[in-house]
């Protein structure tokens, strides 16, 4: 597991002035109907996948919405905040993944990374879509074949080092790579837009030419600020996004537990 990002040019922030970046909140202005910071009433009636979510960090940046939307297919439509649409690029480790009646166990466990937007979907629901997805097991590659998410096989790392978290990640065979070093904060009582941007409880995606929505479940975030110390990547270039301007958004999030992921179901467009 590599201790530190990789040193290859890649298209992001470079480093911070000073080491730190400044947490920054926005106005409100988006459609929050739907968004909870709690999970929503009834269970995922039928689990696929049990986990646990740690050492997540997210990074936020503001994108035109017609840049991200024509990224989409037809029935799924871009979300905006503020007058954006908000790209996340998001590493974390998935831990004990399990599918019903198996018991937890720390060899499936593995780091993740992905790249999103939010949208509403066929239903008018709020979700999240997963423009792309780097995970360290081959075993995710399933959930592409099945469910059109569009997950890639990549060799991850996520380490400490002294008061930071290091992530860094490249595509097996060639492709997309990052390296992503952050300072966590203290902790926040989420205000409307950290909900906004980290609370969803169904994800969309595209297979067969149908949207399909899958169902999450799992405990409240606890968030802590955080300060970007060093960010390169090319995930965005890869989708078709062009570069991430401005400075971004960024959330911490130790642990997540109680994660249940249902079985993916057609929606009508």
């Amino acid at each position: 597991m590599p201790s530190s990002p990789r040193t290859a040019e890649g298209r992001g922030l470079g480093r911070h002035e000073g080491g730190r970046q400044e947490r920054r909140g926005f106005p409100g202005g988006g459609n929050t109907e739907g968004v909870t910071s709690r999970s929503p009433g009834g269970p995922v009636r039928f689990p696929l996948l049990y986990a646990r979510w740690t050492t997540q960090t997210f990074v936020h940046w503001r994108y035109p919405p017609g840049a991200v939307q024509a990224l989409l297919p037809p029935g799924v439509a871009v979300e905006v905040y503020d007058g954006a649409a908000w790209v996340g690029f998001t590493p974390f480790v998935m831990a004990e993944v399990r599918p019903p009646g198996v018991p937890a166990s720390r060899w499936a466990t593995f780091p993740e990374t992905n790249l999103r937007t939010y949208v509403r979907g066929p239903d008018g629901r709020a979700g999240v879509w997963f423009l792309d997805i780097e995970a360290g097991s081959s075993l995710t590659l399933a959930a592409r074949a099945a469910a059109g998410v569009p997950y890639h096989w990549a060799d991850l790392g996520v380490g400490r080092h002294g008061d930071t978290v290091v992530y860094a990640g490249s595509r097996r065979g060639g492709g997309p790579s990052y390296g992503l070093v952050v300072r966590p904060g203290e902790p926040l009582r989420p205000s409307e837009p950290d909900v906004w941007l980290t609370s969803r409880w169904r994800a969309y995606s595209h297979r067969l030419g149908l949207v399909w929505e899958t169902p999450i479940r799992h405990e409240p975030w606890s968030l802590s600020s955080a300060a970007v110390e060093e960010l390169r990547e090319t995930l965005t270039a890869a989708v078709g996004l062009p570069a991430p301007g401005g400075e971004p958004l960024v959330h911490y999030s130790r642990e997540v537990r109680d994660v249940r992921i249902g079985l993916p179901r057609p929606q009508q467009v």
